[in-house]
């Protein structure tokens, strides 16, 4: 095996890297990285790092499966029809059997076929991406990783609800996601605390969709993120916690119905409903009108209040994270959470900050800040590496 090709298939893009097996686990770095975007739309193919390349035409009606052929065609002609060793996939959700990455064949993609409901937006997309693999290279090896994963180290007392003990036992129970990341975070850290203390760590994804996690010596022990993508923080368009009882009101008071709450709570809220202007932190930041302001300052309070919750569930904090494309990419957001933490023992470096370095708070700040960029890509490759070579 030569290369490693990883798949994040959305429901309008396909991101993928492609990766030199022999240097992976040390380096990291993707030899050819893109994307097929406006899937649905208009399909169109760019790459970030990697030769001069066009797909051709693509059919507006063209779906995951056709867009995945022609890229393995044209992966085909630029690596060697031989060097594609495995595919390794990133999917949403495990459920509660999955906790750790697996060589997929049928049995194991019905089971996963299982969990579309827990995961409408994603699941569907991650499946159809290994199918349209199995179709065109049905001898190529295929590795799931699940977003959900991570969290299967936490206690039972993290993942139920207050419901019957019978809902739990039949799945209904905290998954939590953005596992892939958390674990990518959890493995890096340690090799920049430089002595600093590292064992209760809270993680914020930051990013269209939001998240924070509590990692204590590596291991997940709580996160926002619930039996669904939705719960927690608010996001892009996502609501993320509100009270159930505000749900039974909306069905039966203003009489919604269930795909219309759908829409409610995943598409129309978050920044995007709170703004009324946008979905993309970007934007807000430089909009200035006060419902933009709101829309910030609900985020970053929300942030705050999870950050105290979660570092009540490590017995303390020792280090913050902030990662994904908000965390990794706006100053303005890490300062105004540090400025919340202040009580927990953050003092940021401001001009750190700003310049956008690694690690943010000050020297001596008695919890440390940083901000380190995610590379979930990079996780998948190395399970699938050391699942399908066995090192």
């Amino acid at each position: 095996m030569t290369h490693l090709l990883v798949v994040n298939a959305g429901s309008s893009s396909i991101k993928f890297k492609v990766y030199d097996a022999a240097v992976m686990e040390d380096r990291g770095v993707a030899r050819i990285a893109g994307q097929i975007a406006g899937i649905g739309s208009q399909p169109h193919f760019s790459l970030k790092t990697g030769p001069a390349a066009d797909l051709g035409p693509l059919p507006a009606d063209a779906g995951h499966g056709a867009l995945l052929a022609r890229l393995l065609d044209w992966l085909r002609q630029e690596l060697g029809a031989d060097t594609l060793g495995a595919v390794g996939h990133r999917v949403v959700h495990g459920g509660a059997e999955f906790a750790a990455p697996i060589a997929v064949d049928a049995d194991v993609l019905a089971k996963l076929e299982a969990f579309v409901p827990l995961a409408p937006q994603h699941q569907p997309h991650n499946l159809a991406a290994i199918r349209a693999v199995a179709e065109i290279w049905p001898e190529l090896p295929q590795v799931a990783c699940f977003d959900t994963a991570f969290h299967r180290t936490q206690p039972k007392v993290a993942q139920l609800f207050g419901l019957p003990q019978s809902y739990y036992d039949d799945g209904v129970r905290r998954y939590g996601f953005h596992g892939l990341s958390y674990e990518y975070i959890a493995e890096t850290l340690p090799g920049l605390l430089a002595g600093r203390p590292g064992g209760r760590v809270v993680v914020a994804h930051l990013g269209h969709g939001a998240s924070m996690c509590a990692i204590r010596d590596g291991q997940s022990i709580a996160t926002t993120m619930g039996f669904t993508a939705l719960d927690g923080l608010p996001m892009g368009s996502r609501s993320g916690a509100v009270d159930p009882g505000l749900l039974l009101y909306l069905l039966e008071e203003k009489r919604l119905s269930a795909a219309d709450l759908g829409r409610l709570l995943y598409d129309q809220s978050g920044l995007l409903g709170l703004s009324g202007e946008s979905d993309d932190m970007r934007a807000l930041l430089e909009s200035g009108s006060p419902a933009a302001r709101l829309a910030i300052d609900y985020f970053v309070y929300r942030i705050a209040r999870e950050l105290g919750s979660l570092a009540a569930a490590l017995g303390g904090l020792d280090a913050l994270v902030f990662t994904a494309g908000i965390g990794e990419n706006a100053p303005e957001i890490r300062a105004e959470v540090c400025a919340q933490a202040t009580w927990l023992g953050v003092t940021l470096d401001a001009a750190a900050n700003t310049a956008g370095e690694t690690l943010i708070s000050t020297a001596g700040s008695a919890v440390s800040a940083w901000a380190i960029p995610t590379d979930e890509e990079l996780m998948i490759a190395r399970h699938t590496h050391r699942l399908v070579v066995g090192d």
